[in-house]
């Protein structure tokens, strides 16, 4: 008897394809890809804050795992509700890609070489309090849209720059309009920026022994600990908060960053530990930033 395809969900996005294309290869042979379109696909022009903000690319592929149209899906891990779904487990997160954000201006300018004044855009209150933080003379507007999109508005003329991530950039193979890549000091990235997740149906022996062939300790642990801390911190993925674990030698070290939307104030801690309390580490990081008063910040 021929075994059942392996069904692995994903938006149908350009990105969300390339990156879903890039696990199938790697689960190997007998993989099926079924597309479901999300309410953030639908919607290309709302903030996401006010679509729902944390889950609006997730909730129609959880649906379908939970209806058994597919038996893992794949999310960009920065997408995902830091909390605990119902009948959702994370299955395996594969190697990340370079998990900072990029400056990609008209006239090739980094963001400190901008004029005084330049428009640049980005759909992230996160990128809009650290840009704000880093040069109070420009104007920051919102941005939606696939990457396409953005490009095409920032070749059209609308703004002098945008900032994007460079994982996305790169797995779409379109990293050469890149201007800078910014530095964590400037841009702490999302929390899980760069990483992708494999959401299993919780109990479900066959997805999980099948994902765990793309699984990376080290990027998992990494990951874990920045949504840890956005979990502690109560934020979403939208609140204006950066955070990056960076993995070596058997140990964590975390970084995170509340700030002020007007990018007036910013709060900034560090945790390190073993790479197996990854959690704890975040938890950590959380009541110390909230310690220090960063409940008026998310």
């Amino acid at each position: 008897m021929t075994a059942a395809p392996f069904r692995v969900g994903s938006r149908a996005s350009a990105l969300a394809r390339t990156q879903t294309e890039w696990v199938a290869e790697r689960l190997g042979d007998g993989v099926a890809l079924v597309w479901v379109r999300s309410e953030g696909d639908r919607d290309q022009t709302s903030p996401l804050a006010a679509m729902g903000g944390q889950g609006v690319f997730t909730a129609a592929l959880h649906r379908a795992l939970l209806e058994d149209r597919c038996d893992a899906a794949v999310h960009s891990m920065k997408d995902l509700p830091v909390g605990p779904e119902r009948g959702i487990a994370v299955g395996a997160v594969p190697p990340r890609e370079d998990p900072r954000d990029a400056l990609l201006s008209r006239e090739g300018h980094g963001l400190h070489a901008l004029r005084k004044g330049a428009v640049v855009a980005t759909g992230s209150p996160r990128r809009v309090a650290q840009l704000r933080r880093a040069r109070p003379d420009l104007e920051v507007v919102g941005l939606r849209g696939n990457v396409d999109t953005r490009l095409r508005l920032l070749h059209e003329g609308r703004f002098d720059a945008i900032v994007l991530a460079l994982s996305g950039l790169r797995r779409l193979r379109l990293d050469h309009h890149v201007t800078e890549v910014l530095d964590p000091d400037v841009m702490l990235p999302a929390a899980a920026q760069g990483a992708l997740a494999l959401t299993i149906r919780e109990g479900d022996a066959r997805a999980e022994a099948r994902v765990a062939r793309v699984s990376d300790v080290r990027s998992a642990a990494a990951a874990a600990a920045e949504r840890a801390a956005l979990h502690g911190l109560g934020a979403g993925c939208h609140a204006p908060v950066g955070a990056l674990a960076e993995a070596s030698d058997g140990r964590l070290r975390l970084r995170v960053r509340v700030l002020a939307l007007d990018g007036s104030a910013a709060l900034d801690v560090a945790e390190e530990g073993a790479l197996g309390e990854a959690d704890a580490i975040g938890h950590r990081a959380a009541s110390r930033l909230l310690g220090m008063g960063a409940a008026a910040f998310v």
